[in-house]
């Protein structure tokens, strides 16, 4: 079996242990998927996992994710671990984990939610199921369809 070698990041983030296929949807939630970042960007698809099969892995050079970009991280990749890197050293380790209750972090599918009309309320979604992931807004009860398409 060959090894794969991909170069170490000096600092940054490495998002590992992504669904195989899902690493564009990452990228698209972090906003980097329209060619708004300044650093390298490396992207690993089926990449062979003893945990998982097969994997994906998505590495921001000099970007350290804020709590916000986690709890998105989240929602497209439950299974998902975070690793902050410093000087060629990882210094923190976290795996994302959905939350019961998503606070502006989705936009309501529904135009007549009160959350779309330009009213002072931050939307809210609780967490129905795990697997499949399921969200209900928390003021019209309506369920997303397709999630990354909602996410703020």
């Amino acid at each position: 079996m060959k090894e794969i070698k991909v170069a170490p990041i000096k600092n940054g983030t490495v998002i590992d242990h992504i669904a195989c296929g899902m690493a564009f949807k990452v990228l698209k939630v972090l906003g980097i998927s329209d060619g708004e970042v300044d650093s390298t960007v490396s992207v690993l698809m089926h990449v062979p996992s003893k945990k998982m099969g097969w994997k994906d892995i998505v590495k921001v050079e000099d970007k350290e994710l804020e709590q916000i970009e986690v709890d998105k991280i989240s929602l497209v990749a439950p299974e998902a671990s975070i690793n902050i890197i410093r000087n060629y050293e990882v210094v923190e380790k976290m795996d994302v984990s959905l939350p019961d209750v998503a606070i502006g972090i989705l936009k309501c599918g529904n135009p007549n939610c009160v959350t779309n009309a330009n009213e002072p309320v931050e939307t809210e979604f609780t967490l129905k199921s795990k697997d499949p992931i399921r969200l209900n807004c928390k003021y019209c009860d309506r369920e997303l369809d397709d999630i990354v398409d909602h996410i703020i």
